[in-house]
């Protein structure tokens, strides 16, 4: 179920308040934008739109015995890294970055925004398919950089399928295959990251995949194990 809107602040946005009124919108239902004039990525970023890129938004609503809602983000990025992928002829072209973004070799391809909202969880993507939006401090690429870029409305076609896809995995079999597909699709065990968390903490190790909750573990250069549940995260050799 596709709705296109010609405009909207943000469908992140507009799927809340579609959920606050009395139609709340069924699970399945994708908003998706030709232009967003207020959107935003993690931590009240501006995320900038751009003419043929994918912006749209899905809502979850959650049941009793789903996995922690958080682990949604992960279902989000399999769905954009396998969509993404089929497009991609080097399947080393692309990885999963913890805890939302799709990367490029080291520029930004495409992100994902949760946003709670009641028992329902907004789950909103941006994908860069003909145009990558100047962020600043942020390398950006778009998917037609280097591949064949598909019509938005054929990538949305895709991603609505593979989403429902991943979420019925999620389901059934729970975070731990999720956690291990998502892995799989991340940079290499052992790459060298750089995480400044919320706090302003900053700390520097090696990316040791998740953990059962689906949070960032570090090992540290004094092998100690720490676990991340939120900040920025970057490639030590990434002066982003």
């Amino acid at each position: 179920m596709l709705e296109i809107l010609a405009e909207t602040g943000s469908t992140n946005a507009e799927i809340a308040a579609r959920i606050a009124s009395e139609n709340p919108p069924p699970e399945g239902l994708w908003l998706i934008a030709d232009r967003q004039t207020a959107g935003k990525g993690r931590l009240n970023r501006d995320w900038l739109d751009g003419e043929g890129n994918f912006m749209g938004s899905t809502a979850v609503h959650l049941a009793h015995g789903d996995p922690q809602p958080a682990s949604l983000s992960l279902v989000a990025g399999l769905a954009v890294f396998e969509v993404i992928q089929s497009f991609v002829s080097d399947d080393r072209a692309i990885h999963l970055k913890w805890p939302n973004d799709l990367m490029a070799g080291n520029a930004k391809l495409a992100g994902i925004l949760l946003e709670r909202t009641g028992d329902t969880v907004v789950v909103g993507i941006g994908v860069n398919l003909v145009a990558a939006p100047a962020v600043s401090g942020r390398a950006t690429a778009a998917l037609g950089d280097f591949a064949a870029a598909p019509s938005r409305d054929a990538f949305a076609a895709r991603l609505d399928g593979q989403f429902a896809v991943e979420l019925e995995r999620w389901r059934t079999f729970g975070v731990e295959s999720i956690i291990r597909r998502w892995v799989a699709a991340a940079h290499p065990m052992g790459t060298l990251l750089h995480v400044t968390e919320p706090d302003g903490t900053h700390s520097e190790g090696a990316f040791a995949g998740l953990d059962q909750t689906g949070a960032l573990q570090l090992r540290l250069a004094d092998g100690a194990m720490r676990a991340i549940h939120a900040g920025d995260v970057f490639p030590v050799t990434d002066n982003t």
